[in-house]
């Protein structure tokens, strides 16, 4: 799957010269933890609620608060935004998004075509596809289980809940607890547990977990 297609769209951005208490009562308003920065259409930084909430100046602890409130108000985005930003393509694979998220600890990636801003890819966009995969809001058996990492195996453990007439909601793969096996997660309908137990225990190292759920 692609980042245009579960990108926000169209995107809510500021300008550079938005006073930075403006730019925080817009995102508080619209539920937003960070937002683009915009200039004649192009994109030149992005700032989030962590940035404009830790901006102040450096002597504000000698200042009153009328003194305070008055610089603040003078304070724009441009001088706390982030310049150098990090971004994406609309043709770019979800996990690679996924990928510059974690390496460089952010929460979002601006999404541009032909360098203009077209979308943003956020974090919580991530969550919501994770828990599509995993058939996290639909009832079903969830299973995890260590399986041998040998050619054809997770064919045989799926033809095995096929012909049982079980339906797949979910299935994902990750490493294992040795080189010699994979660890499988899964959900099915149409099944019990004690059923899909029975079927998948002749072609599983262990049963790590087996439950009825739907959150």
């Amino acid at each position: 799957m692609l980042v245009k297609k579960r990108m926000s769209s169209p995107v809510i951005t500021i300008e550079p010269n938005m006073p930075i208490m403006d730019a925080l009562d817009l995102m508080k308003n619209k539920g937003i933890r960070r937002t683009p920065v915009v200039k004649n259409g192009k994109l030149v930084g992005i700032i989030s609620d962590k940035d404009l909430l830790n901006a102040a100046p450096s002597d504000a602890t000698s200042l009153s608060v009328w003194e305070l409130n008055y610089l603040l108000a003078k304070i724009t985005v441009s001088e706390i935004m982030t310049k150098e930003v990090i971004t994406v393509t609309e043709d770019t694979p979800l996990e690679e998004a996924a990928y510059l998220m974690a390496v460089n600890k952010i929460g979002g990636l601006p999404v541009l075509a032909d360098g203009y801003l077209v979308g943003l890819i956020t974090e919580t966009d991530l969550f919501r596809i994770f828990l599509e995969l995993m058939g996290a809001q639909q009832e079903g058996v969830r299973v995890t289980a260590l399986v041998p990492d040998k050619l054809g195996e997770l064919d045989i453990l799926t033809h095995a809940i096929a012909e049982a007439r079980g339906e797949f909601l979910a299935f994902s793969q990750f490493a294992g607890d040795a080189s010699s096996n994979r660890t499988i997660t899964f959900k099915v309908r149409g099944l019990t547990e004690d059923q899909v137990r029975e079927k998948i225990e002749p072609y599983i190292e262990e049963l790590v977990d087996i439950r009825t759920c739907c959150y």
